[in-house]
């Protein structure tokens, strides 16, 4: 039995010490650590899949189709329309396509504005806080606060402030300084889109701020007084300094901001409700509107899809002009 234990051991031990062993030993190891990754991203690809992927195939396939009321409970025996819902959303002449021009227009003039600002003061800002002083700490706390609220709460609360009879900003401003004849309404009419810019800066410049602020620390220190010793003032510092190595985070910064400002659909549903005013009517809740409302969701999908190819178009010409800027710039 002894004998037959030691053969055993000593098969094993030659199989280990084989040419052949370590290759394959190595070979599964390899294949191992490949796989690995792929596995540990599997659910949030499959997360993906369910989420986004699936939908958004279902909503261009929607968008081929005359799917309204009549054909909700099975839409898959709604008749194929071909391209007559990209037809009736791309001509200006129609009510639909007309409504659809002065959103789109609506949001691109509302993105310029609240992209602008937030990246202005999320600078300032952080520029101002870079340097040590007492308070330093809780200023950045409290500057980051409207980032880290709900955005339900948030904006809840403005739209009670804006309230025309017994909200705080026209306490302040007509009954306060008087700065007005009569209480202006500020959901309603042009001044709606003021509101909407107010808010929408207010929730947004803190992101910024902050991917500014981490830029900053990545800035040698070096730099600034090297450029002191040469004669140069702060803006100059900020001017020849700061913006350009900031150049990176803020391409980044400035992509993100334009999409999440574009997309926007909390903002304006929870400030105006179902139906925001014309001079706040921003895409978003216009395609909501067009498919809810209207009960016409192949319209509301043609214009989804083609709000989703012009945020492509943008996205990939806006990667192609920075990468080639930053080509030009190391070269």
């Amino acid at each position: 039995m002894t004998l037959t234990a030691a053969s055993g051991t000593g098969e094993r031990t030659a199989r280990k010490n084989s040419p052949g062993a370590a290759p394959r030993t190595r070979r599964s190891g390899r294949l191992r650590r490949i796989g690995l990754p792929y596995l540990l991203l599997l659910p949030a690809l499959l997360l993906e899949l369910l989420v986004h992927l699936v939908p958004m195939a279902i909503g261009i396939v929607v968008s081929f189709k005359e799917l309204t009321q009549f054909h909700i409970r099975d839409w898959g025996t709604a008749p194929w329309t071909g391209l007559d819902n990209y037809s009736l959303a791309v001509d200006f002449n129609a009510p639909v396509g007309e409504a659809l021009l002065k959103s789109f227009l609506t949001t691109c003039l509302f993105t310029l504005f609240s992209v602008g600002l937030c990246w202005l003061l999320g600078v300032a800002a952080a520029v101002f806080l870079q340097e040590g002083f007492r308070g330093r700490g809780f200023l950045r706390t409290i500057f980051l606060v409207p980032y880290a609220l709900p955005v339900y709460a948030a904006v809840i609360t403005w739209a009670f402030m804006f309230q025309r009879d017994n909200g705080l900003i026209n306490h302040v401003l007509h009954d306060q300084l008087g700065l007005t004849d009569t209480p202006p309404f500020w959901l309603i009419g042009e001044n709606s889109f003021i509101t909407l810019l107010v808010v929408s800066v207010w929730k947004g410049w803190p992101f910024a701020f902050l991917i500014i602020m981490a830029g900053l620390q990545n800035i040698p220190r070096e730099i600034y007084e090297a450029a002191a010793l040469d004669g140069a003032g702060i803006w100059q510092q900020i001017l020849r300094v700061t913006l350009p190595s900031l150049r990176p985070v803020n391409q980044v910064l400035v992509l993100v901001l334009f999409l999440w400002t574009f997309n926007d659909f909390n903002t304006p549903f929870v400030l105006f409700g179902k139906a925001a005013p014309e001079a706040a009517d921003l895409i978003s809740l216009h395609i909501y509107q067009s498919s809810f409302q209207t009960w016409n969701f192949g319209t509301g999908s043609a214009m989804s899809v083609l709000l989703l190819l012009f945020l492509l178009v943008v996205t990939g010409a806006y990667l192609l002009l920075t990468s080639r800027g930053r080509k030009a710039t190391d070269a």
